[in-house]
């Protein structure tokens, strides 16, 4: 019987997604054999007069119309424009996860069984302002704790979203078995991987736990501002934080009004989601308007962190070299840093690689900021790395997918903003701090450290050698008393090696 509710669901997701020409859009025809293009003619004529041109806005418009599992669905496919394209990628990214809000008495309901005791915790709760597929958020207003931001997740969301990620899950398994093509992109596992993000988006203690490293790491450089998690007003399923008074930056109007400044605007979102990203390796990976908030103490503030991404040294170096060889023209080098990660296969080599970087790069110089596009740039580097048969980890993806979001955004507060120039200075501090000669001196320091570590273990060292050699000495075989003086002998050798290298750094 499971199977059967999980086909009707999938039948519901494909007429739906017939209707809005987004199963087998029309751009993308004469991909297809030639028995389905005659079968997506046919299912073409029941999809709807008026619609959007571009194939990513149907399909978003169809998710937004299945529901909140769907809408979660789109949104990390939006993170995946080495699967679906960077065009595509920013359709899905400008997903309205809007719904109607359910009733604030529901709310109240929720909360007093999380929490209990809700006026004199809250104080007075208005209607819903906003409502998203998950939860929606009220404003209170305490006596003594002044206003502040409550998020309450909808009833039962739970259920609804486990009904339809087991039917996702389903048709995942069914496409797998039935396309071998389709397995390199592993449908399964992705869905998967939407499940166990919605699992946490499900928690609201995770997004404040979230929130509250970003507010400190945020506030080590000043360019964006986060809103205080309230810890005692919050649970699993209530999330409550100050009050952000201001102007939302989907509302240009609003932010002439108020007399904001639109290129410091543009170049505090291009250097604090690069600065964050750089320096800690933690980033906000859902940086639309939506969720930037120009406040009336002038500061930009940046809310809901259900999706954040996480970038190893190892990968923050990888994107800081890309970068500054981009910034210097430095193609072989950029393509020396994909070898280094070990992106690029073995039977190209690095002359060639740098090539078609060059290929890249070259059109961008000697134009205005206008007239250079980060999107375009990260497009052709996906196509490059397709070309070259490079895998490259899910998140430096996701980073670049933000990236491109992120200049969006930029260009929407200053359509002359230059993205280059804004990271210019992240991106130089870094380089200096981590490959620079202060990098080389914290690396002397290092490994002199080691050494001493090395060299206070010493006694306990010889002891045990010490004890080991008695143990022999009372009658091993003749055999293993030559190893032991093998072994002493690359003991000693290492020891001494020790020696040199601590006199050596002694003497610089």
């Amino acid at each position: 019987m499971l199977g059967i509710d999980h086909i009707f669901r999938l039948l519901r997701v494909g007429i739906v997604l017939v209707r809005y020409d987004a199963l087998f859009p029309r751009e993308y025809q004469e991909r297809l054999p030639i028995p389905w293009r005659v079968v997506a003619q046919g299912l073409r004529l029941f999809a709807r007069r008026r619609r959007p041109k571009s194939p990513g806005a149907r399909l978003a418009m169809a998710l937004e119309k299945l529901g909140p599992a769907y809408v979660k669905l789109g949104q990390f496919l939006a993170t995946r424009p080495d699967i679906i394209g960077v065009t595509a990628a920013q359709d899905l990214g400008r997903l309205k996860d809007r719904l109607p809000p359910f009733a604030r008495d529901r709310a109240l309901d929720t909360i007093n069984a999380e929490l209990g005791a809700t006026e004199s915790l809250f104080g007075a709760i208005s209607e819903a302002l906003a409502a998203a597929s998950i939860a929606q958020v009220h404003m209170s207003v305490h006596p003594r704790s002044g206003t502040m931001a409550v998020k309450v997740l909808r009833p039962r969301i739970e259920r609804k979203l486990r009904r339809e990620m087991d039917a996702l899950r389903f048709g995942a398994k069914l496409i797998e078995f039935f396309s071998v093509r389709s397995r390199r992109l592993e449908p399964v596992q992705f869905v998967e991987t939407v499940a166990t993000a919605l699992e946490r988006e499900l928690d609201l203690r995770l997004e404040a736990g979230a929130a509250a490293e970003f507010r400190e790491v945020a506030a080590k450089d000043g360019f964006l501002a986060v809103p205080e998690i309230d810890w005692s007003r919050s649970s699993k399923r209530v999330l409550t934080q100050t009050w952000v008074e201001g102007v939302s930056l989907t509302d240009s109007a609003g932010l002439d009004r108020a007399g904001a400044d639109r290129p410091a605007l543009a170049v505090k979102v291009t250097r604090g989601f690069l600065a964050a990203a750089l320096d800690y390796g933690f980033f906000h990976a859902d940086m639309h308007e939506g969720n930037l908030i120009y406040g009336k103490d002038g500061q930009l503030w940046v809310v809901d962190f259900g999706i954040m991404g996480r970038i190893g040294k190892k990968e923050r170096r990888y994107l800081a070299e890309i970068l500054y060889g981009f910034l210097r023209r430095d193609y072989r080098r950029v393509a020396e840093v994909h070898g280094e990660a070990g992106y690029v296969p073995e039977k190209y080599t690095v002359d060639e690689f740098a090539q078609a970087l060059r290929a890249i790069g070259e059109p961008i110089f000697g134009k205005t900021a206008d007239e250079v596009s980060m999107s375009r740039l990260l497009l052709q580097l996906f196509d490059v790395t397709h070309l070259f048969g490079m895998h490259l980890r899910p998140e430096l993806v996701l980073l670049q997918k933000t990236m491109v979001q992120v200049e969006g955004v930029a260009r929407g507060l200053d359509p002359k903003h230059d993205m280059w120039g804004a990271a210019r200075p992240i991106v130089e501090r870094w380089v200096k701090r981590e490959l620079g000669a202060e990098a080389m001196g914290r690396r002397v320091m290092d490994e002199a450290a080691g050494g001493i570590a090395a060299l206070r273990r010493l006694p306990q060292t010889l002891a045990a050698l010490e004890g080991a050699a008695e143990e022999i000495r009372r009658g091993p075989p003749p055999a293993e008393r030559a190893r032991f003086q093998w072994m002493s002998f690359f003991v000693g050798f290492a020891v001494g090696g020790v020696l040199v290298f601590m006199a050596y750094y002694a003497g610089l």
